[in-house]
């Protein structure tokens, strides 16, 4: 029995110790808000979109919130001259994206996507369609800025955890993105 006791008391040490070492939920959320802070600090950022969706664009263009709850800004580079998107539109993109953990630790942020290299090809998405996972899979935040702008706009946006690529959501890790988007492949 006493080696029971001594087995259970060891096991139990070792896994209050394991879990000391990670982080709780709202922890990595109260990191991820940092970090989002930290990059929108640096950035000229309005309280609004305008009403009459005539954004400023170019690389020194503000960021604008897309929610309520902060959790996307957009900048926009250029306004395309497409169609707005309709529901279950194919859309495609190229983007390149940045974790904004590693700005906010002031260490280089190294980009990922299919924006500069052609070999990852086009990636897409049917527009306001969650349904199909070949949509959903990209997450919510980047489809939102086509109720704003038409297809052929070149942003930046922001893209917390919850509103971003669904394989990603439990890692708590807020990215930058740079996307283009097209009606057809390029």
């Amino acid at each position: 029995m006493r080696s029971c006791m001594i087995l259970f008391a060891a096991v139990a040490t070792m896994l209050t110790q394991s879990c000391d070492d990670s982080k709780s939920y709202a922890e990595l959320l109260a990191e991820e808000n940092s970090s989002v802070n930290r990059f929108l600090a640096d950035q000229r950022v309005v309280s609004e979109l305008p009403a009459d969706n005539k954004f400023i664009t170019g690389e020194d263009a503000p960021y604008y919130p897309l929610d309520n709850e902060g959790n996307l800004y957009m900048q926009v580079i250029s306004i395309g001259t497409g169609e707005m998107a309709e529901d279950n539109q194919l859309i495609y993109f190229r983007f390149t994206r940045y974790a904004l953990s590693y700005y906010a630790s002031g260490e280089e942020m190294e980009g990922e996507g299919n924006s500069e290299n052609p070999e990852y090809g086009n990636m897409a998405f049917r527009y306001g369609n969650y349904t199909l996972s070949s949509s959903s899979q990209w997450g919510t935040g980047i489809q939102e800025p086509l109720k704003y702008l038409p297809i052929g706009s070149e942003i930046r946006l922001i893209v917390k955890s919850q509103w971003g690529w669904t394989s990603e959501i439990s890692n708590v890790q807020p990215f930058l993105y740079h996307i283009r988007y097209y009606s057809s492949q390029i």
